[in-house]
């Protein structure tokens, strides 16, 4: 017996990705060149030149309690409502869904899981590295603060490195590191700048940011999206795992189902033997009571059976005459009587 495969719930998406070609062949997986890897040593270098100032109290900590009490939201207040749903760009639950929704799409036409997957692996190594230096260094937000003039570190305070400015920063730059084209990525870059700029400038503008978190948030961002390509053969691992597993679990459910072997006739006298000598004595005393116990009648088809010769039978002699009676007819040995005389001169 054959069982047809069921459509699972991933299997049109699947079935998209068996398509030839598996990644076009245009769009190159970028590389950890010279000039790469010397951006992530400058902005590393930049990274932690952001937090000795911070740590140390030096001038730029000065500059961030002058812009806290320049109070911009109060100076430019009629751009409060527009600053307000602008921030949302750097929030990472809505922008990670309309990020996703585009490199899906991508990942559709391109018939590769690789715009996914580098999306989830951006977003991993940003809470990890900008989650850890949050708790680690432990500052205290504008509206929190408690000493004027002070850097507010360890204070259990989860600020430092701006989170909205490095979640602009790699969300919306994802887009312009898996661009196709040469001159996508370049638009795509700039437009990601502006973006991310002006999320991390809005922190500010609100006050819940120092101007240091949004130096040190870009800083933290533009790291992960420089680091990529290192995690580039992890991920093409990952996207092949998937697809074996998948090809896995449909050649599972393509199988034919075995068919239950057939159980073993089973009659009586197979029973009968298997059945202890006493029980079976028992059993068959019981049923020879039963039939005595009941009128005795023939049954409607005799089984054919040994039969006795003729000289075994015995004789049945009728009493009697077969013959029927007859009035008119005497029994032999008597004398038959005299005609009778016939009448009217017959």
């Amino acid at each position: 017996m054959r069982t047809e495969p069921k459509a699972g719930r991933w299997d049109w998406l699947f079935a998209r990705l068996d398509r030839e070609p598996e990644r076009p062949t245009h769009i190159d997986v970028p590389r950890m060149t010279r000039h790469r890897a010397a951006l992530f040593g400058a902005t590393l270098a930049f990274y932690l030149a952001i937090v000795w100032l911070v740590v140390t109290t030096s001038w730029l900590v000065r500059l961030d309690w002058q812009v806290m009490f320049f109070r911009p939201y109060q100076q430019w207040s009629q751009i409060h409502w527009f600053v307000d749903y602008y921030v949302v760009l750097g929030q990472r639950g809505p922008t990670a869904v309309m990020v996703a929704a585009w490199l899906g799409w991508r990942s559709w036409r391109q018939h590769t899981l690789r715009p996914l997957l580098t999306l989830g692996a951006s977003l991993l190594l940003l809470n990890v590295t900008v989650g850890a230096a949050k708790l680690g260094m432990g500052r205290l937000g504008p509206h929190y603060a408690t000493v004027i003039g002070s850097n507010e570190m360890g204070l259990g305070g989860d600020i430092f490195p701006s989170g909205h400015t490095a979640n602009a920063v790699v969300t919306w730059g994802i887009l312009a590191y898996l661009a196709s084209t040469p001159r996508a990525r370049r638009w795509l870059s700039a437009l990601s700048a502006v973006t991310a700029l002006g999320v991390g400038m809005s922190t500010v503008y609100l006050g819940t940011h120092w101007l240091s978190d949004v130096l040190l948030g870009w800083a933290a961002g533009l790291l992960i999206l420089l680091a990529l390509p290192w995690f580039e053969p992890l991920i093409a691992r990952a996207e092949a795992w998937i697809l074996d597993l998948r090809d896995r679990r449909r050649a599972g459910r393509a199988a034919p189902a075995a068919a239950p072997a057939p159980a073993a006739p089973v009659t009586a006298p197979v029973l009968l033997k298997r059945r202890p000598t006493a029980v079976q004595d028992g059993a068959t005393a019981a049923r020879e009571t039963a039939a005595s116990a009941r009128h005795p009648r023939a049954p409607a088809h005799l089984a054919p059976g040994p039969h006795t010769t003729r000289s075994e039978r015995t004789p049945i002699t009728p009493s009697g005459t077969r013959r029927p009676p007859h009035t008119e007819r005497l029994p032999r040995g008597t004398a038959t009587p005299a005609a009778r005389p016939l009448t009217n001169g017959g």
